[in-house]
């Protein structure tokens, strides 16, 4: 026996337009608590930053802060990027590339931390992966350890031309965040 579906009658639809006004209502009262855990424009405009990279030299480098953290950006000399590009990979601690623009998987080449076309420029996060002290290299004076890269003194870590970790207790290479030419001497990192 087949039965008869039941009409729906006008208490059903004042049911059903009463918790369509009430769901909307609730969103509406909602959404300003929602909207207020967004970044201020503050904070978005931290977000990236340009750098304008034709002040500095072969062999030079800079530091600048992006998100609280400082960036190493170098100006490799032609003889420190062939030394860089002779370290075999089994010769390294981390074979990782570390580089955001890059598959996690991504060996830790030369070419892999830095952009095709300006391999010159080295932009990394300059904090070491051991315990988060600021590696020295980055002044002429200072000591750049065994690989002539950078050497965080708190607990003795070498870093290599390419920022790789080759002695010490860091664990991993020195992070290249997202970054990209915007023109041949400015870089937008972020």
């Amino acid at each position: 026996m087949a039965g008869k579906a039941k009409e729906p009658s006008r208490r059903d639809f004042l049911y059903i337009a009463t918790g369509a006004f009430a769901a909307v209502g609730a969103a509406g009262a909602v959404w300003p608590f929602i909207d207020q855990m967004n970044p201020d424009a503050s904070a978005k405009a931290l977000a990236s930053i340009e750098v304008d990279l034709e002040p500095v030299k072969p062999g030079q480098a800079i530091t600048v802060m992006w998100r609280g953290k400082p960036v190493f950006i170098r100006n490799r000399t032609k003889e420190e990027i062939a030394k860089a590009k002779a370290v075999k990979l089994d010769e390294l601690i981390d074979k990782s590339a570390r580089n955001a623009d890059l598959p996690a998987n991504a060996p830790a080449t030369d070419a892999n931390r830095t952009k095709p076309g300006h391999e010159n420029w080295l932009v990394m996060i300059g904090v070491c992966t051991h315990l988060g002290c600021i590696p020295k290299g980055q002044a002429v004076g200072d000591i750049r350890g065994d690989y002539g890269g950078w050497f965080c003194p708190c607990h003795g870590s070498h870093y290599d031309l390419a920022g790789r970790i080759r002695k010490g207790p860091a664990p991993q290479n020195l992070a290249i965040p997202h970054y990209k030419f915007i023109s041949n001497t400015k870089i937008k990192i972020g």
